[in-house]
């Protein structure tokens, strides 16, 4: 596969305008291809410079993760706003199930470790986890043995938020994550919408050099 940094995101208004603006305001050309694409995405999404630094980028995993994303893995979200954010893929989402609150209730745990207890048993291993609404949703996909292509890891809130974010970069999963407290629904689809973004260039690019004559 081919990677490099795709045009401005498809779908998004006034999106052209948008990438103008963020690479006239800063400069991420120190970033790595992947990274920097990821980045630009977030910082349109949120209109937050700050997710410069903020950002825990590693290439290879993104790398390896847009790979699986090409190779067809199933991606799951913690939320539906997050799923709402995802256009174009299918997206496993269980957070809203009448059988996620009645694990929830059964088994004494929150609604998003239920959710993600559910949505492993349709995924499977080697899916990509994007989080963006609850921190609790991460400690179970760290305790579940999910065995992750990639966690997109990118929930809000005051408590708890980058404590799990933290652990999660320590398990050494494959991660895509921020260090403080800030995220967010849109921010974490808009990350995943950056990889798929490659991947979809990747295969315009593919496409075309096979037609030609």
């Amino acid at each position: 596969m081919v990677i490099g940094i795709p045009g401005p995101a498809v779908g998004m208004a006034g999106d052209d305008e948008a990438f103008r603006i963020v690479r006239s305001r800063i400069d991420l050309t120190r970033l790595p291809p992947l990274s920097r694409c990821v980045t630009e995405r977030v910082i349109v999404a949120s209109a937050d410079f700050d997710y410069a630094t903020d950002l825990v980028c590693d290439e290879q995993v993104l790398a390896d993760g847009i790979a699986e994303l090409a190779a067809g893995a199933p991606v799951v979200a913690d939320g539906v706003t997050v799923a709402a954010g995802i256009p174009g893929y299918p997206v496993i989402c269980k957070s809203e199930e009448s059988l996620t609150e009645r694990l929830a209730r059964t088994a004494g745990i929150s609604k998003p470790a239920a959710a993600v207890r559910l949505a492993f048993g349709q995924a499977g291993p080697g899916a990509i986890w994007v989080v963006g609404c609850a921190a609790e949703a991460l400690a179970e996909i760290m305790s579940r043995n999910v065995q992750p292509a990639l966690v997109i890891a990118l929930p809000v809130g005051l408590a708890g938020a980058a404590e799990a974010k933290d652990a999660l970069r320590a398990s050494g999963l494959p991660a895509l994550t921020n260090v403080s407290e800030k995220g967010g629904a849109a921010v974490a689809a808009a990350a995943f919408c950056a990889l798929a973004d490659v991947v979809d260039a990747a295969a315009g690019a593919g496409a075309a050099g096979q037609a030609r004559p």
